[in-house]
């Protein structure tokens, strides 16, 4: 399986503008720039698209993780927060904190740890950083 994104730019990295867009046509013509990344610009950026990849990817894992258990969630919901620093003359991505509050009916806490963290260490995505991620985990 192949998925596809493609982001086209005009103009210097700082003054330029962009926009991104998807084969599944999500994001069709969706604008970034300089100030979508580091300011509070109209648009999106790869930071906030990571992190909406991530706590995805870590949801639907933990999902799957639950229903070989033999548990439905009521509601899974994940924040995944993507933290860009500086690294000598560009940056780099240091952290993805995925925060996660679950309603599983039935579901103790320790088997709640475990399947989480095995979701997260399972994830495609927790796979394809080269970062630290943190998971906090909180079971209704």
């Amino acid at each position: 399986m192949i998925r596809k994104a493609k982001a086209q730019w005009h103009g210097t990295g700082k003054d330029g503008t962009g926009d991104l867009s998807t084969d599944s046509g999500v994001l069709a013509a969706t604008p970034y720039s300089f100030k979508t990344r580091f300011q509070d610009g109209k648009g999106t950026n790869p930071e906030e698209l990571l992190a909406a990849a991530h706590a995805g990817c870590f949801t639907m894992a933990l999902a799957f993780q639950l229903q070989t258990a033999g548990f439905t969630p009521t509601a899974l919901t994940t924040e995944a927060a993507i933290s860009l620093d500086p690294d000598g003359g560009g940056f780099k991505i240091s952290k993805s904190a995925l925060t996660l509050v679950a309603e599983v009916p039935g579901l103790d806490q320790a088997t709640f740890d475990k399947l989480a963290e095995a979701a997260e260490k399972g994830c495609p995505v927790s796979k394809l950083f080269n970062a630290e991620i943190t998971l906090t985990k909180t079971l209704k």
